[in-house]
């Protein structure tokens, strides 16, 4: 496999086992170019990360693709067809994708947000969103598939994990606050015993969790989770107040090494909980 995009980076190829980590949303480095068509600050849109959840990612001891690239650029967790038609010059109908996501400005290239308004100076052609598509989306999404592949070659069976960051959730009924979501597109994108094993391993670092709710996964593991081919997909939101310090800018030194742990605890139960179940498939 070959990253020669700086849009993306690939860590860790070399760690191998069945689960994969996706990092999509932690990009924040902005080329001039791209800050010149801003209409907000750069730094106004920090809001649209997941913010530095790729150091939480580092050193996780599984392969471990990180889109460098903002999301504000191009969001690689929409469909290429969630194109917000108020955003780009030219016909594209024949094409469109109308989710709520992209009707609320978070399309596949985010057009506005609340308290900040339109992010882009004027609309983007067609062209500009075949280029970005073309850099970013494309092949990170080409290089998830590449690594699943690779994965279930060797093990007969592959986890993707795609890691996100949420704002803190209420607490609902008598249930523990929840400060992990584990979204499984409520059974299509991953067995149950996925979701049974990072639920395990919550339990264990004493937090809490939730199933699919409010963050069921997005475009990742829709497009690459294949249960009934031994590939799952999960999306994980981690609440972001474990590992940031008040201000929600830098990393808080004590629940950064807390998150690395519990993450890196996930993947190593993860691989054991898919290795037990391709012994049988290889003896068969």
């Amino acid at each position: 496999m070959t990253s020669a995009s700086p849009a993306l980076e690939l860590i860790d190829r070399e760690a191998g086992g069945p689960v994969v980590l996706s990092v999509p949303h932690g990009g924040r480095d902005y080329r001039p170019d791209q800050r010149a068509r801003l209409r907000p600050p750069a730094e106004k849109l920090i809001v649209l990360e997941d913010r530095l959840v790729d150091e939480v990612a580092a050193e996780a001891g599984a392969p471990t693709l990180v889109a460098r690239a903002p999301r504000a650029w191009i969001d690689i967790n929409r469909h290429e067809a969630e194109i917000d038609p108020g955003l780009v010059e030219g016909t594209v109908a024949s094409r469109l994708m109308l989710t709520p996501k992209v009707r609320s400005g978070l399309g596949l290239i985010p057009r506005r947000l609340a308290g900040i308004g339109e992010i882009w100076r004027g609309r983007i052609s067609l062209a500009d969103v075949e280029a970005r598509l073309a850099e970013v989306h494309r092949p990170y999404h080409a290089a998830i598939a590449e690594l699943l592949r690779e994965a279930a070659g060797m093990h007969g069976i592959a986890v993707l994990l795609d890691l996100h960051s949420m704002p803190p959730l209420a607490r609902q009924g008598g249930e523990k606050t929840p400060q992990v979501v584990i979204g499984n597109r409520f059974g299509h994108s991953a067995a149950a015993w996925v979701t049974s094993r990072i639920a395990a391993t919550c339990t264990r670092f004493a937090l809490g969790w939730r199933e699919n709710s409010p963050y069921a996964g997005g475009h990742i593991v829709e497009r690459h989770g294949a249960p009934g081919s031994g590939v799952h997909a999960v999306q994980l939101e981690l609440d972001r107040s474990l590992y940031l310090e008040g201000s929600g800018e830098q990393c808080d030194p004590d629940g950064l090494a807390f998150c690395r742990q519990f993450l890196r605890a996930v993947i190593e139960d993860l691989r054991a909980a898919a290795l037990e179940r391709a012994m049988p498939l290889a003896a068969e």
